[in-house]
């Protein structure tokens, strides 16, 4: 699914078909999926910051707010700031008259003070432009607490810290094998308890990468007409 910027711009940005609310295994995040879930539909808070670790899953979270928003006949904007050097901060124009805009990994324009000018006028657009009447959701991600991003500016700053905040709880082993399980279920794969647990202990736990690990074990299924067994795995890893 593309999800496209007011007509005059050119951005558009391609979401992954699979990261939904409903492939996203919550874990200890049951609350924050809730306030996501209700911003997609313009009842929930008017702006939210959540922040985690890398591979915590909040590119995931923002994928799956606009997915809903848009299946919801709302508009929405998803704006990666990976891509910040790419694109001008004018990027930002017009988008306040959207229903719901996600911006992700805040951290990596921290110091730019383009971008960080151009953030707060759009905060403050945004607000002026949304109300009970109007209801909309700004929705920001980083990688830590908004104090800790190393963000120069002090109003945006101050913007950052005054919403709704939410920090991303990350898995125990128990969870990434749910989560595991949840993902492989998704893409019609059956990932047994005793392979879930192979994988675990024998690769990084990070969600990332198991998930990655997961693509390729899907493809190597498919390919060889085989269910996935330890055998496989390891033939499959070279483990």
């Amino acid at each position: 699914m593309i999800l496209n910027t007011p007509a005059q711009l050119s951005l558009s940005v391609q979401l992954p078909d699979g990261e939904t609310f409903a492939s996203f295994y919550p874990g200890a995040n049951v609350q924050l999926l809730t306030a996501l879930k209700n911003a997609a539909v313009g009842d929930g808070d008017p702006f939210l910051y959540l922040f985690g670790s890398r591979s915590s899953g909040t590119s995931h979270l923002l994928h799956a707010t606009c997915t809903e928003c848009t299946d919801a006949d709302r508009s929405a904007a998803y704006l990666p700031m990976a891509m910040s050097a790419m694109m001008s901060p004018s990027v930002l124009d017009g988008m306040e008259h959207l229903d719901i805009v996600c911006i992700d990994n805040i951290e990596l324009i921290a110091g730019n003070r383009e971008w960080e000018v151009a953030l707060f006028n759009f905060y403050n657009r945004w607000r002026d432009s949304h109300d009970q009447d109007n209801p909309g959701s700004l929705i920001v991600t980083g990688n830590s607490a908004a104090r800790h991003l190393g963000i120069q500016l002090p109003d945006l700053l101050s913007r950052l810290d005054w919403g709704v905040s939410y920090q991303l709880q990350l898995l125990d082993d128990d969870g990434k094998l749910a989560a595991l399980q949840l993902r492989a279920e998704f893409r019609g794969l059956k990932l047994p308890v005793d392979v879930g647990r192979f994988l675990l202990n024998r690769s990084s736990r990070d969600m990332e990468t198991l998930i990655s690990i997961l693509d390729r074990l899907d493809n190597a299924s498919i390919s060889a007409q085989r269910r996935l067994t330890i055998p496989f795995v390891k033939e499959t890893l070279s483990l």
